[in-house]
């Protein structure tokens, strides 16, 4: 007859960490946290913009051109030329069907400027192109 010690004595297995379902887990983890981040697009160039006091937030941006006071175009944080702005709306409309393009202009930018631009980003096919602006107070 076995005894309880005896069985004790024998049964000295060793524990054991199985690390393969934790590597699963932050794998999946890392995943998660990648899919479900939402990157910032940026025109590349800090303004200033004009206040509105009729100015509405608008959620989603998804294209932003930006203009400089001294009329040079950005889009993705590089420089291009007003010429091509209309294939760079294209190429942005082509991987986003539904994208809104949004021009951020700098308030002392030429408004020739960003006429053509409009222009060209409505040539381009977007429907909905806007100009942002920073809301004002109502005192100025």
């Amino acid at each position: 007859m076995i005894t309880i010690r005896q069985s004790l004595r024998k049964s000295s297995v060793k524990a054991d960490i199985n690390m393969a379902p934790l590597i699963d887990l932050v794998f999946l983890l890392l995943i998660f946290f990648m899919v479900t981040t939402s990157f910032v697009k940026e025109t590349g160039i800090d303004v200033q913009r004009p206040t509105a006091s009729t100015a509405v937030l608008k959620e989603k941006g998804n294209i932003l051109v930006g203009v400089d006071p001294k009329g040079r175009v950005f889009l993705e944080r590089k420089q291009i030329d007003i010429r091509s702005v209309r294939a760079h709306i294209e190429r942005c409309l082509a991987e986003n069907p539904e994208g809104s393009v949004v021009i951020v202009a700098d308030k002392t930018s030429k408004t020739g400027v960003l006429i053509r631009v409009m222009d060209q980003c409505r040539l381009a096919g977007a429907k909905n192109v806007s100009i942002a602006a920073a809301k004002s107070n109502g005192n100025e």
